[in-house]
Order: structure tokens, then sequence, then C-alpha cells
């Protein structure tokens, strides 16, 4: 059974790139109706919080990236390292009692100063092995310091994998020191902590970001030492910004959790971040089941992926075109509610989300435009003063005078009797639409003006028309 995890580490929100690796590593699980875990990484004890914590997991459950529970605790939180000491220092004495590490007590300026010679000596700066149990024969541990474990390397040979992303990676022996796996406060280093974690929860495929690669040959090391079968490696390129950077903040590199609060729809993310490096032939719009049947790492492409803005707003455009009304108005209510308005005193919310839908990119856009509705519309006095003229009063009196002797509130009647003002006064259409809209909602532009005036209600249009008419 494939078997797949995201193990975050809980030193702030999740973000873009984050939140595209857990997706990769859920779709190939479910591609495989294997299993995908949740892991937290708490081990940075200095940056780790219980904040954090939850925005991963709200960002989690907001995307959808539902999390096979049989590592949660009892209080159903995922597994978590610090609940897990016990475990990586059984598996640390283990090694070396097997000669395979072995205590460290080199104080960190002993070792900033090897260092500082090597660099003198135009050597790459490493540990040099200096307490490993042939070199620190006879020597006595230096009273009053905590010893570190060291991972023993090998000496000599290769350590390769067959990436199933970027191919066939090789990497030397000597090019790697021995790395502490456990600190002097007994809490395991990251390249450690994985190792064990992973193979305590049977990981068979680890599908993580490529500024892991590094990382990867001493994990397959530590693996080989514990005589432990090896899991599949996937890393996936990073993300760029438009500019060709590494993405940042200014790129829209935000919490997850900031894109619900700007009005995008879970769905369209997650099919946004489907196609951040991965594709299935020329497909753009896709469900999350359809990418669940798709989806493979021979697709990943090996070359950083572009975040676009542009295109994920576009995209999200597309799902709010598509979707439900009623549902979208279950999530517009609040956005207008917050902003001063009352869906309680205008038209049905889901008959003015039906109006207004597929002019919105995001829920803020679509709020914003309801607020014609129920919000308190007070045009400016430069628009009234540039549309509402002398000129065009008489046409806007008639009209409202007009409007109130009608016997069906219906767009369509609307259009006749539109169309009949504008014959009697001589006008062309925009010389009178255009001040309507100021009158009645304080707005250039609308929809279909005759839907629009005929779901803002009679006594809103004819009210408005007089005020601003007189």
């Amino acid at each position: 059974m494939v078997r797949t995890r995201f193990a975050p580490s809980p030193t702030g929100y999740l973000h873009i790139g984050g939140a595209r690796t857990a997706l990769f590593a859920w779709a190939y699980a479910r591609r495989h109706r294997g299993k995908f875990f949740l892991r937290i990484e708490d081990t940075d004890l200095e940056r780790s919080t219980e904040a954090s914590v939850q925005a991963i997991l709200d960002g989690m459950a907001w995307l959808g990236l539902e999390s096979d529970r049989d590592y949660h605790s009892s209080g159903g939180m995922p597994m978590r390292q610090m609940a897990r000491l016990d475990r990586y220092h059984e598996v640390a004495a283990r090694l070396v009692e097997e000669g395979k590490a072995y205590l460290c007590y080199a104080t960190k300026e002993e070792l900033d100063a090897m260092r500082e010679a090597q660099r003198a000596r135009g050597e790459k700066p490493r540990y040099d092995g200096r307490w490993r149990p042939e070199n620190a024969r006879g020597r006595t541990p230096p009273a009053g310091v905590p010893p570190v474990i060291r991972f023993r390397s090998p000496d000599a040979g290769v350590v390769g994998w067959m990436d199933l992303v970027k191919g066939p990676i090789e990497i030397a022996n000597s090019e790697l020191d021995d790395l502490v796996i456990l600190r002097a406060d007994g809490v395991p280093t990251y390249n450690f902590g994985v190792v064990v974690d992973d193979l305590d929860m049977a990981i068979t495929h680890v599908i993580r970001g490529d500024d892991h690669v590094n990382n990867t040959p001493r994990q397959i090391n530590i693996y080989e030492a514990l005589g432990a079968a090896l899991p599949r490696f996937a890393h996936v390129p990073m993300i760029l910004g438009a500019d060709g950077e590494r993405l940042s903040k200014r790129h829209g590199a935000v919490s997850v959790m900031q894109y619900k609060e700007d009005g995008y729809l879970p769905d369209a993310v997650v099919n946004f971040l489907a196609r951040l490096g991965w594709s299935h032939g020329d497909d753009e719009i896709f469900s999350r089941e359809r990418l669940v049947e798709w989806f493979d790492l021979e697709h990943i492409s090996r070359s950083p992926a572009q975040f676009n803005p542009g295109k994920l707003a576009w995209l999200n455009g597309q799902y709010i075109k598509a979707s439900d009304p009623e549902r979208l108005a279950a999530d517009v209510a609040p956005r207008i509610e917050a902003t001063g308005g009352s869906v309680k005193v205008g038209p049905s919310l889901v008959e003015a989300v039906a109006l207004l839908k597929d002019r919105a990119l995001t829920l803020a856009e679509l709020a914003d435009a309801a607020m014609m509705f129920y919000g308190d519309v007070h045009p400016s006095d430069a628009l009234l003063s540039e549309h509402v003229t002398d000129a065009v009063r008489p046409a806007l009196r008639d009209l409202a005078e007009s409007f109130a002797r009608l016997d069906d509130w219906q767009a369509d009647v609307i259009r006749a009797a539109f169309e009949t003002a504008l014959k009697q006064h001589k006008l062309k259409l925009p010389r009178l639409a255009i001040p309507v809209r100021v009158a009645v909602f304080g707005l250039t532009q609308t929809p279909s003006l005759y839907p629009v005036l005929a779901l803002a209600g009679r006594e809103r249009v004819v009210g408005r028309l007089r005020r601003y008419a007189a």
C-alpha cells in the first residue's frame, strides 16, 4: 500500500509551497488507494508555536486535504515529534551500541575554531571526526560538557537513489561528515527524526520539495545503518515568482488562509496548485476527483514552477461562475454583513448572486458588487454632477412615474418602459442608462440594467429616481 506524508515544521503558517507539496503527497496516496498522513515536526523549540500548528491544521482542512488518522493522538492531533523523544533515544542508543554512532563532546567553541581553521586552509568546513572512537581512544570526556550523538557516516563509496522526479542522483560519501542525530538536550535533529518517523509510519513514498535533496543521502545512510528498506523519494522543484526569483510574500506566497480571507474558493486553489509543476495534457480546469484519477509523479516537471496570481484569480473566477448560487450566497452573506450591509433588507441574496457571479473573480468582489442591493447607496457629488444633469432630469422624472404605474415589475416590462422614455426624450441608451445607474446604485456600471432594476425592487428604484430627478 502506498503511504505518503506531509511533515511541516510549525514555525509559521501553511504557505503556497507547502500546500502544493501536501497536495501532491495527498493526491498520490489517494490515486493509489493508499494512505496520507499529516505529521508535525516540532523539534525547533525556539520557533515552533501552537498558533502555527493550528494554522497548518486550518489550512489543510480548508483545502480539503484530509489525512488518515492512524497516528493521531487520543485528542485527535497528528503525530508530533516532541511526544516521541523516548523513541528517538531508543534508536540512537541502538546505533551507538552497534558502533554506527558515537558520543561527541566537542564544544561549540571547539567546532567554531575547527571550521575557521579549515576555511583558512581553503577546505570545506566539516566535522573532523575527533570523537570517533578510534580517534578519541584514551581521551577522557571533559567534565560538564553534555555530549551529542553523531552518526558515523560511511568513509567511502557513494550513496544514490532513483528520484521519481529528478532521475538518478548520486553523491560521494566523502562529501558527508558525521552529522549530529541527537542534540545534547535529547532532541533529535531533522535528518534523524524524519527517518525514524518515516520508518515507524511505514512511509513508502517521500514526496517533498527539492530543497531536501541534500538531506536525502544522509537519510539513506541512516536507513541502511538501521537495516531498513528505503522509501521511494520524489523531490518537487521549487516555485518561483513571475520575476524568476524564489517565491516570497511579495509574489503572493502568503498564508493559505489569507486566500480564504481574500475570497478564493478552496477547489480553485487546489486546481491552481495542482498545475504548479504538474500537468495532464492541456487540461486547465478540473475537479479534485479528476486530479486524483489523473495524478502521477511522471508528469511533475523537473523545472521550477512559476506562480501567477493573475492565473489564480482567473481560475477562481471560473469556479465562481460555475458554482451554485445558494452555496455562494452562504459564503457572501457574512462578507456583506461585515462591511455594513444587511441581507435582510434587500432582495433574495441567491438571486443577486446568480445575477452578479459571472463578473466576479473572488468572493470579496462578489460581496462588494452585491452591496448595491444591501448597503446604503450615496452617489458622490462628482458622479451626480457629471451624469444626473439638468438635460436628463426630465427623462428621469418621467421614467420614475412610468415605473410607478407598471402593473408588473419584471425585466422585460421595465425594458419596454425604458425604451418608451428613450423615444419620448430622443435619447440614446447610455444617455439615460448611466444616470439611472448612478441614481439607483451609485455606480456607472452594473450587469444588464433591466434585470438589476427588477431585482432591486420597484419601491427602491422609483424612490431613488424621484430623489435625484427633482
